[in-house]
């Protein structure tokens, strides 16, 4: 059968480079070369003797160096650099699941997660984070639905779109639920990293685990195209073999940014921290001027809410009236799933001019 069309890519596909503001992108504002350059104290012309030449099959060694100091207490072996955690996640689910396996995946969920495994004959289970309670995971319904034994569990946290997230107990029972039935655990940390209710959650220790990771959501560098993907070897090795069919390698280029990105992490997200905090609490303060019109859970983390429309009969269209007359960026909540008709992911990441113009245009129409 042919593979489900990408709801959010397809709806980015329509409207980013069509509006003035965004506020449905799930990242931090973007930053300039000038800008990366400063923090990090390089310069181009650090580039000149760059010579053009292929990179390697897992990644460039500074980067890879670089990328496992921060993540694997400095082991390079299971580091895989990607296009993206896009590339790692389409290789994940051709090369650990087959036909008839059974997944279960967080719900709602980022489309790439389940759907290309969906495409090649598995069977999904979905967990579900309730509105209702707030979208908070419940990990006894998770352990009821692993019963069965699925081949892999996928989950991201701080999750994308709610910005919900899990303790490290429950990330820890977490691991013991997918370790009991022996399930590959997929963690895809694209959010790890910028939090505020609780520090940033440790990757899980399992020896059956899989973890994803980009520079596009903390960093504001998803030009660059660069993730990244913790693997055990044999799959590492597996993963290269079926990537010489596809992309070969990360340009030695944009790999040059990331490892200087990646050194200099804390300072880089440190910045974005402080302006996305800011802007989350002014969300937050607006949808309390607009009772019975919005509701939104405070996001633990990410730079991305869910945003209910209680009074809106129809989402897709508030948001595509906001791009196309407001030239206002909102996703509508059916990309991430056909239950969340009443909901938009509402990005919080960028600069705080165009989250109020943003804000404004969503009061406008609601009202």
């Amino acid at each position: 059968m042919d593979i489900s069309v990408a709801k959010l890519e397809d709806w980015m596909r329509r409207y980013y480079h069509a509006v003035d503001h965004d506020i449905g992108s799930s990242g931090v504002r973007d930053v300039t070369v000038a800008e990366l350059a400063a923090v990090c104290g390089f310069g181009l012309a650090d580039l000149g003797g760059m010579v053009l030449h292929d990179s390697e099959s897992f990644g460039g060694p500074g980067l890879r160096a670089a990328l496992a100091e921060r993540w694997t207490g400095g082991d390079i072996e299971p580091v895989v650099v990607t296009h993206g955690s896009s590339e790692a996640i389409y290789l994940v689910m051709h090369l650990v699941v087959e036909p008839g396996d059974e997944i279960v995946v967080v719900d709602p969920a980022y489309q790439q997660l389940y759907d290309i495994a969906a495409w090649r004959g598995c069977r999904l289970t979905r967990w579900p984070l309730r509105p209702e309670n707030g979208f908070r995971p419940d990990l006894a319904e998770l352990r009821r639905l692993a019963r069965s034994g699925p081949r892999m569990i996928v989950v991201n946290f701080p999750h994308n779109p709610t910005g919900v997230s899990i303790t490290p107990a429950e990330q820890r029972e977490l691991v013991g639920i997918a370790a009991e039935h022996g399930s590959w655990l997929v963690w895809d940390n694209a959010f790890g990293e910028m939090t505020y209710t609780a520090a940033p959650l440790s990757l899980p220790e399992y020896e059956r685990r899989i973890c994803f990771g980009t520079l596009s959501k903390s960093y504001g560098l998803a030009g660059l195209r660069v993730g990244w993907c913790l693997a055990p070897l044999e799959l590492r090795d597996r993963m290269a073999v079926l990537r010489d069919y596809i992309a070969l390698y990360v340009s030695p280029v944009l790999e040059f940014f990331a490892e200087h990105a990646v050194r200099n992490a804390d300072r880089i997200v440190a910045r974005q921290h402080a302006h996305a905090s800011r802007n989350r609490q002014t969300l937050l303060d607006w949808a309390e001027t607009l009772p019975g019109l919005v509701r939104v859970v405070p996001p633990d983390g990410g730079v991305s809410a869910f945003v209910e429309f209680p009074r809106v009969p129809g989402v897709r269209e508030l948001c595509r009236r906001l791009a196309e007359e407001h030239r206002v960026l909102l996703v509508p909540g059916d990309c991430f799933g056909a239950d969340f008709g009443a909901f938009a992911r509402l990005g919080f990441g960028g600069t705080a001019e165009e989250l109020a113009a943003g804000l404004a245009a969503i009061e406008k129409l609601v009202r």
